[in-house]
């Protein structure tokens, strides 16, 4: 099997972040098959090591690293624990029918198998480090015991832009926020339903400075304009975003109001949406009566509209600029996830930043505006920075193939998003790491795609450089 036979492979297993038993499961039959020695812990991230090629075995090892976990969206409703991806090929595209793809991180787990399995290669000692729960806190990197490690010197495989290799990225955690909900029983008023949706997403930490519409944001304003026009009674759901480190791509509330009057919402509407009118094209913003009454369901009163002023109060996107590198996000906020049961509306989280004392004054001022709005908070998935390694003999190695290959020098970029690096840097002294992949276009969104040749050209280039 070659690399994209194993990629197929993987998409034919349900495998996104929390439900990684049977991606796990597969990885250990893999190494079991190939006769290879195989590591998977309580966390069930997976080691599986090959030794040296004849002629190979005084090279330094490599770790090549990668996660088994994607952010598994759907259009349609489909239960996503269940189904195998539906892949489809438009040219150069190999993309998945409305749902994600899981390029991200795939490519990765689907290159180490290939590595692996091809005995015609001529390789160092190879250690296939993949480790779960990535999208949602790099849980598995953070509980790893990397003490079976030989290698100082790893390749992650989790970039998107061929020809840009990633040598440092921000830290950051994620903040769960508990809002506490009061039962009422509301006399008159009308059950409205209230959509945002067919906004673009994207991922927080790549596309966090494109100026894309947060759909969670979008519905706090509109709530928060109900609520200071004195419509606004009780609310009986909400609901948007698939992770706290995707930008909400759609929301939906269920509310109880004096009657709205069409004008009023289409004025709402336009003020909200004003500043994203030439980025969000395809957006929609809808409002329609529905069946339930004050009389029937449970209803919740938002006193001073409490939610939609947390909602609004919040920040959200890029906080601040790098002063040290043009173009780079120092610091962000993301909110991700709003969903709402009957004792409280709970919303996710994700702050990055390169700096680790704006993290945490981030994090202390998110913290701050909670508990003015009563609500109860907890920090988790906190992970650390990658700095900048001016010694990098591992860079230097790449960056000569890549330019022998292709006939130019790629492009050395700090990410804002995280990456396992960091986690790594932290556990195996002076590990030198650079992370690089193929072109993949929308992750974490259902229009990621990923451009068949260039995942042909790196996988090329990837063998090339362990070769050499």
């Amino acid at each position: 099997m070659n690399y994209l036979d194993y990629f197929k492979k993987i998409c034919s297993i349900p495998h996104g972040s929390g439900n990684v038993q049977a991606i796990s499961d597969y990885l250990v039959s893999f190494a079991k098959e190939h006769n290879l020695e195989c590591h998977r812990d309580d966390a069930l991230n997976v080691i599986i090591i090959k030794e040296a090629s004849k002629g190979r075995e005084g090279d330094e090892p490599v770790i090549i690293q990668g996660h088994m976990d994607m952010v598994a969206v759907s259009d349609d409703g489909r239960d996503m624990t269940k189904v195998s991806l539906e892949l489809k090929e438009d040219g150069d595209f190999l993309y998945a029918d409305k749902t994600s793809l899981g390029g991200d991180d795939g490519i990765a787990v689907a290159y180490g198998l290939a590595l692996l399995s091809d005995e015609t290669l001529s390789l160092p000692r190879i250690e296939l480090v993949v480790t779960t729960d990535e999208e949602v806190g790099m849980i598995g990197a953070t509980a790893l015991d990397t003490s079976v490690l030989k290698g100082k010197r790893m390749i992650n495989i989790d970039s998107e832009e061929e020809g840009i290799f990633l040598v440092s990225c921000a830290g950051g955690a994620r903040i769960d926020i508990s809002f506490p909900l009061t039962e009422t029983s509301p006399e008159g008023g009308e059950a409205y339903e209230i959509t945002v949706e067919g906004l673009l997403g994207g991922h927080s930490g790549t596309e966090i400075n494109k100026g894309r519409a947060n759909a969670i944001r979008l519905m706090g304003r509109i709530l928060k304009k109900l609520a200071d026009a004195k419509l606004l009674l009780a609310i009986n759901d909400i609901k948007g975003g698939t992770a706290d480190n995707a930008i909400a791509l759609g929301c939906t509330a269920t509310i109880l109001c004096k009657p709205i009057e069409s004008e009023l919402f289409e004025i709402i509407k336009y003020e909200v949406m004003e500043k994203y009118l030439k980025i969000e094209t395809t957006a929609e913003i809808t409002l329609k009566k529905t069946e339930a009454t004050a009389n029937s369901g449970k209803w919740f009163y938002n006193p001073e509209s409490t939610l939609s002023g947390l909602l609004t109060t919040l920040p959200n996107g890029v906080i601040a600029m790098s002063k040290d590198i043009e173009g780079l996000v120092e610091t962000s906020l993301n909110v991700g996830i709003i969903k709402m049961d009957e004792r409280s509306v709970d919303i996710s989280i994700s702050v990055r930043s390169s700096i680790d004392e704006e993290k945490e004054n981030l994090i202390k001022h998110v913290l701050d505006i909670a508990a003015n709005y009563g609500a109860k908070t907890n920090v988790h998935g906190d992970y650390p920075g990658w700095a900048y390694r001016e010694n990098s003999p591992l860079r230097d190695r790449m960056v000569e193939v890549y330019t022998e290959m292709f006939g130019s020098r790629p492009e050395i970029r700090a990410l804002h998003a995280g990456l396992e690096c960091g986690v790594f840097a932290g556990k195996i002294k002076d590990l030198d790491c650079i992370s690089f992949g193929p072109n993949l276009y929308d992750i974490h969104t259902t229009s990621e795609r990923m451009s068949l040749s260039s995942a042909k050209r790196m996988w090329d280039y990837l063998v090339k450089v362990l070769e050499k």
